[in-house]
């Protein structure tokens, strides 16, 4: 069993920059496919970003590209989400997602295991 937990948000201006965290328990998050997703209010979860279970590939949404960087931190045994020129339409809650397949996955269903998210605030 994995459990995750995200840390990090919180309430940002438009231009800042944030760091969220994605902490594993229970296992290493070493191999784990891992997805950063974010749900606005009223919406689905959309994936943000992601990585491979190597951490050789990652994926960005094209709004976030070049502004968002998903790294794994092996020793901490997390996957980190680095947000820089954050805008009011980035408003969401942060939800990381792990799964056991090397590959990324792209779908919110897709996922084995969930934490519970982090709310993050870019006010104009």
């Amino acid at each position: 069993q994995v459990q995750l937990v995200e840390s990090g948000g919180g309430l940002v201006q438009a231009g800042g920059s944030l760091r969220v965290s994605c902490t594993a328990s229970g296992r290493t998050i070493g191999s784990l496919a891992v997805g950063w997703f974010r749900q606005a209010p009223g919406k689905e979860h959309a994936i943000a970003a992601a990585i491979s279970g190597s951490g050789a590939v990652t994926y960005y949404t094209p709004s976030v590209k070049g502004r968002f960087t998903i790294s794994r931190d092996n020793a901490k045994n997390t996957v980190d989400l680095q947000m820089n020129s954050l805008k009011p339409e980035d408003t969401a809650v942060y939800y990381c997602a792990a799964d056991f397949s090397p590959s990324i996955r792209f779908r919110w269903d897709d996922y084995d295991y969930y934490g519970h998210g982090t709310q993050v605030t870019v006010s104009s």
